[in-house]
């Protein structure tokens, strides 16, 4: 188990420790131009792909779309408790401590775990949170979540235009289908890089904060994912894919939104680095609990 655990996770670190060593060592990386690059065209070219590609039943993939909102729902009334009760800016904390890092390492770490099959059902999870993320998320930091941005997001027209083609069994030209799938293949060790280079040039405040917060939010990520799927009676697999993606770590992208609507970005850099770190230990100890 522990040989399996570690096949599945050490490419995706070390491919994030690439990324780190390569700022480190001194070399140019535009993250703002690869970020763009990825979530304007690569991710929405690797989930339309998989979507109309897909084996499994439209039936399973909106239970899991069901079960995802629902366990975001329970995370959230947790963090609002906890940030209530820590006596925490809501702007600063809630979104972080509520969204993860579903496409840098969700995405990868459901490929190699459960192959095809679990990268199906992670581009489910990761649409439904780019949903929330670009609405809700954006309003709690700074009241201007918009659904008429969502609707304008690559990642979500893609979604819906693959859900499309898979209730209606439609499949694209084969020349165009592999272009497409060429296009997504970049997107998986891209965003890991990625996100290697952005956690080397972040410059955390303190560590005793994020180190707190991050522990508690893989305890409850865990336990709303696994209550909701189980509520809803997710197979084994999209069970356990639920709940790698909803216990991943905080996003760098929550540190960008912080900056730019004038939270405290210093916090949210620290979560983000330490919640990462940490998710070195966690992620592993997760996915040999649900494999």
């Amino acid at each position: 188990m522990l040989l399996t655990v570690l096949e599945i996770t050490a490419p995706v670190f070390l491919l994030a420790a690439v990324g780190f060593a390569w700022v480190k060592l001194g070399f140019e990386y535009r993250v703002e131009f690869v970020t763009r690059f990825a979530m304007t065209l690569s991710v929405p070219c690797l989930i339309f792909v998989a979507l109309m590609r897909t084996q499994v039943e439209a039936s399973a993939l909106a239970a899991l779309s069901l079960a995802s909102f629902a366990a975001y729902a329970l995370v959230t009334l947790a963090m609002l408790a906890l940030v209530v009760l820590g006596r925490l800016d809501r702007r600063t904390f809630l979104a972080p401590l509520i969204f993860g890092n579903t496409g840098n390492l969700g995405l990868p770490l459901a490929l190699f775990a459960f192959g095809d099959v679990g990268l199906d059902y992670a581009v489910v999870v990761f649409a439904v949170m780019a949903i929330l993320s670009f609405t809700f998320g954006i309003w709690l930091v700074s009241g201007g979540g918009s659904l008429i941005k969502v609707v304008k997001e690559p990642v979500v027209a893609a979604t819906l235009l693959g859900a499309l083609f898979l209730w209606q069994g439609w499949q694209t030209p084969t020349f165009l289908t592999n272009a497409l799938d060429l296009i997504g293949q970049m997107a998986i060790p891209m965003m890991l890089i990625t996100l290697g280079v952005a956690v080397a040039r972040l410059q955390p405040a303190g560590f005793v904060v994020p180190s707190v917060l991050s522990a508690l939010k893989v305890a409850v990520c865990v336990g709303c994912a696994w209550a909701a799927g189980a509520w809803f009676g997710l197979d084994r697999t999209a069970l356990a894919v639920l709940i790698v993606q909803v216990a991943t770590p905080v996003a760098v992208t929550s540190y960008l939104l912080a900056e730019k609507y004038g939270a405290d970005a210093d916090s949210v850099a620290g979560l983000v680095v330490v919640s990462t770190i940490m998710s070195v230990i966690t992620l592993p100890l997760i996915l040999a609990f649900v494999i």
